[in-house]
């Protein structure tokens, strides 16, 4: 029994850090280079709208899956030393922690700086602001997610270690 809830652990972070990989590296650029080939009016605003939408479900994703993972990892303890089984409630935790950030605080900021420009944010100087502020956003919500992505790689492999403690 413990050792599939541990192989669910496994799969489950997987799972996430596959599509949080995915999202990043294939789903968020090709959004906007397809808008932008297609000679759309507003190309960033519409990729962008899908780009938030697919991130919104990665966080939440990574949220939830972050808190059955800890759970788990505190059923599964005795498959680990103490140092492993800490070094995965922290990275859990991280992973937990930055996409909460990334949705709850970061990316409802940039909606509400959306919503506030009243334009497309084609048409916003790029001197604007608002403008200046949402680019910063953006950068922190892609640092918010890379942290996540990092250690859940990380914790994944803590979690293919098994070891008798």
């Amino acid at each position: 029994m413990l050792s599939t809830l541990n192989n669910l652990r496994l799969l489950l972070i997987a799972a996430w850090l596959g599509a949080a990989v995915f999202f990043s590296a294939a789903v968020a650029p090709a959004a906007f280079q397809v808008s932008r080939g297609l000679n759309l009016p507003n190309p960033g605003e519409i990729a962008g709208a899908l780009v938030n939408r697919t991130l919104g479900v990665i966080n939440l994703s990574g949220f939830v899956i972050s808190v059955l993972l800890i759970v788990l990892t505190v059923l599964v303890k005795k498959f680990y030393k103490t140092s492993s089984f800490v070094a995965q409630l922290v990275l859990l935790a991280v992973v937990l922690v930055s996409t909460a950030v990334g949705e709850w605080v970061i990316a409802s900021r940039m909606r509400a700086l959306r919503i506030a420009m009243e334009i497309p944010i084609e048409q916003v100087s790029t001197g604007d602001p608002m403008r200046v502020a949402f680019q910063a956003l953006h950068g922190y919500s892609v640092a918010a997610l890379s942290i996540a992505i990092i250690a859940a790689l990380i914790a994944f492999i803590f979690m293919g270690q098994r070891r008798v403690a």
